[in-house]
């Protein structure tokens, strides 16, 4: 069936609404955007989903969250307990609390408890909650920190984690077995709860939360004593993590904490930006203004599920300096291991295959493992089960990406920007007790281990067109490598869709210990690192850069040209 007919089938068919139905009318005769709609079906990928919000195949709406509740439902019948439950949440974006609805009232005519937040949660509070419950998964209805028009399902299994292989592989298949929407089974609400299918979760998971994270602050007596001196200004970018961080906040002792007026409140249009990223400096104008006001001494900001967070800090001049996650990840591995009354022998630090390699001799200083894992919160989360299970003699301490994801404690297996503001606060405090500040401390890091430095360059390619040349652009980097870059010579490639480390330089070929994944990079002979892999949320691929240099100066000028030369090759 091309494109046209499945447009045409979901005007005639009597199961789709008439708000649908109208929508699709008013796009009559605009064949591109028909096409857009109808040319594939929304991809329900390892990670889940995530799309424009609309009527269509390639689109997020009730019939394909239904569907992909429908294989979560098939693949727990067959693979997973049925009478453990599933947990739900959502943030605050359109549709998101319809959409969380449908998959619970899906998931209750399979005969499978939904437990359902009765409002928005954080990410890594339904992670928390997946685990309290003993339940077989969890759904997320969440499009991070895509713009408004976005919305997506994010699946969890019984560790708290993102699903990972053989589950992502199986739920996507039994997804992609279903050839109808009348496959799909969905009950109402009323006879959902009438058979005890349907379970809305009370305060008392918010309780355990709150106690769970802090019980993880390393100097609450500092906090107590002196929190009340310190000013924080936090900003949840109309999102999940307000309620929660003022909370935690006030029981802890941090008396002076001012959220961003204008940006309390949840609100789907996140009207006061852009783009509500945290790593993006222009959401923190509102911040920034604020904490000039208070002449507070930190600006943290928060995405709208509360899985990330960015923050800002005075620099030796009193002026507001933004460090990025690699910074962030660093400071807080730092903290966290200097503020340890026990740091374990077989203690691990995870980062993600793209995260900063300035990690390391940071690691080493306490004989601590690093592990890399690719992309993606839930391959530390997956390791974490694997220490836990005794799979590895090892413990997890600390792990991080790039992207502003941290998450210390085993409490969750996502990501947690919660329990991270709680300990970046924390820190700053303690640095400012010490008569010094989080900037002069990454400053000290960098003098004592090199300067490090990152970048990353995207190529937006939306649409059918643009799938096919991200694409194409991996497999011309796959079979005509680079031999330099950057009058470096190329020392090492590492293939993650084959599975291969190459040493070109001894011609020696060794097998890569992690999953699949279309991933490449070069390792170059100054130790400058390139990696290229397409997004798993955006239309887009990705070029991540770090190189380490005696000098900031000397850093700068070499994550410029090596950023300039490949992108010449790829534009």
């Amino acid at each position: 069936m091309d494109y046209k007919e499945k447009y045409d089938q979901w005007l005639e068919s009597d199961y789709f609404d008439q708000q649908t139905k109208e929508e699709l009318e008013a796009i009559a005769g605009d064949e591109e955007e028909i096409e857009e709609r109808f040319y594939t079906e929304l991809s329900f990928g390892t990670g889940g989903m995530r799309g424009i919000i609309g009527a269509g195949t390639n689109r997020v709406n009730i019939y394909t969250i239904r569907k992909a509740t429908q294989g979560l439902a098939n693949y727990i019948s067959r693979e997973g307990d049925k009478s453990k439950g599933v947990v739900i949440s959502h943030d605050p974006r359109h549709m998101s609390r319809e959409f969380a609805v449908e998959a619970a009232l899906v998931l209750a005519a399979n005969g499978i408890k939904a437990y359902l937040f009765d409002d928005l949660r954080p990410t890594p509070q339904l992670s928390f909650a997946v685990r309290q419950l003993e339940a077989t998964a969890g759904i997320m209805v969440t499009a991070s920190h895509n713009p408004p028009e976005y919305n997506g399902y994010k699946v969890y299994w019984e560790d708290g984690a993102q699903v990972v292989p053989p589950h992502d592989t199986g739920i996507i298949g039994e997804v992609n077995a279903i050839e109808s929407f009348a496959e799909v089974k969905r009950v109402s609400k009323k006879e959902a709860q009438k058979e005890g299918l349907l379970e809305i979760i009370s305060s008392e998971m918010d309780d355990k939360y709150t106690q769970a994270l802090k019980d993880l602050a390393l100097k609450p007596e500092l906090v107590a004593e002196a929190g009340s001196d310190f000013d924080i200004v936090f900003t949840p970018l109309h999102g999940t993590g307000n309620i929660p961080v003022q909370r935690i906040f006030e029981e802890l002792g941090f008396e002076n904490l001012h959220v961003v007026p204008e940006q309390e409140e949840p609100d789907p249009d996140f009207s006061t930006v852009d783009y509500p990223n945290p790593e993006e400096p222009a959401v923190f104008e509102l911040a920034i203004e604020l904490a000039r006001q208070k002449d507070a001494d930190l600006i943290m900001a928060h995405d709208p599920d509360a899985d990330r967070v960015g923050i800002a800090v005075k620099d030796d001049q009193g002026e507001w300096a933004f460090l990025n996650g690699n910074q962030v990840g660093v400071l807080l591995t730092d903290y966290i291991l200097n503020s340890s009354k026990q740091v374990p022998d077989n203690g691990v630090i995870i980062k993600t295959v793209v995260t900063t390699e300035m990690i390391n001799p940071i690691a080493k200083e306490y004989n601590l493992e690093v592990l890399n894992t690719l992309t993606g919160f839930k391959y530390i989360g997956e390791k974490i089960r694997e220490f836990k299970e005794g799979k590895y003699d090892k413990e997890f301490i600390f792990g991080f990406e790039e992207s502003y994801g941290y998450l210390y404690g085993t409490h969750a297996r996502d990501k947690d920007a919660v329990v991270a503001t709680m300990l970046i606060a924390e820190m700053a405090l303690y640095y400012q007790q010490q008569g010094s500040s989080i900037y002069q401390q990454m400053s000290r890091l960098y003098e004592e281990h090199g300067y490090y430095k990152e970048d990353l360059e995207a190529l937006r390619k939306p649409g059918k067109e643009g799938k096919e040349q991200i694409e194409q652009i991996l497999k011309e980097l796959r079979e005509e490598s680079p031999q330099k870059i950057n009058n470096q010579p190329v020392v090492i490639k590492k293939d993650y869709l084959l599975g291969k480390s190459y040493n070109l330089e001894t011609e020696e070929e060794v097998e890569l210990d992690l999953p699949e994944s279309n991933v490449l990079q070069f390792k170059l002979a100054d130790d400058s690192l390139v990696t290229i892999r397409p997004s798993g949320t955006e239309p887009k691929i990705k070029f991540y850069f770090s190189v380490v240099g005696e000098t900031e100066e000397i850093a700068e000028e070499k994550l410029v040209a090596l950023k300039d030369e490949m992108m010449e090759l790829v534009e």
